[in-house]
């Protein structure tokens, strides 16, 4: 293994073992809930919107190491931002994981990059995408 896929393992590893923003926040004016029957995954995702702009944002549920993972840095970084720029960031996200994104053209997704293997296992896909 490469030292970048090992560096991405961990990072993965980590937020699977310890989840930032993992919580039921005591504010949110938006929430959802998302399950993939297939393995099982279970999210929910609480979200407070204020002027267009996403001020809170956290997620509790189960399931395996890369929904659990994604959730956890997608709410890292929607902190802050607005609706429209949650919504492209979404499809850069969603273009990584397909493996349809332009090699070189990541920087824009930080820490999310750690997803990019994700692309070589197509059921996996699901499981990074199921928070968002």
């Amino acid at each position: 293994m490469s030292d970048l896929t090992d560096l991405y393992q961990e990072v993965i590893l980590d937020h699977n073992k310890s989840p930032r923003n993992y919580r039921e926040p005591d504010s949110f004016n938006r929430d959802a809930i998302g399950h993939n029957p297939l393995c099982g995954d279970r999210i929910r995702l609480y979200l407070q919107i204020e002027e267009g702009r996403i001020a809170d944002v956290a997620f509790q549920g189960s399931g395996c190491a890369i929904s659990q993972a994604s959730a956890s840095l997608m709410t890292e970084a929607l902190k802050g931002i607005t609706v429209e720029e949650f919504e492209k960031l979404f499809g850069r996200f969603h273009s990584l994981v397909t493996g349809k994104i332009v090699e070189g053209s990541q920087q824009d997704l930080g820490k999310l990059v750690v997803f990019s293997g994700v692309s070589q296992y197509p059921v996996r896909v699901k499981c990074a995408t199921l928070p968002w």
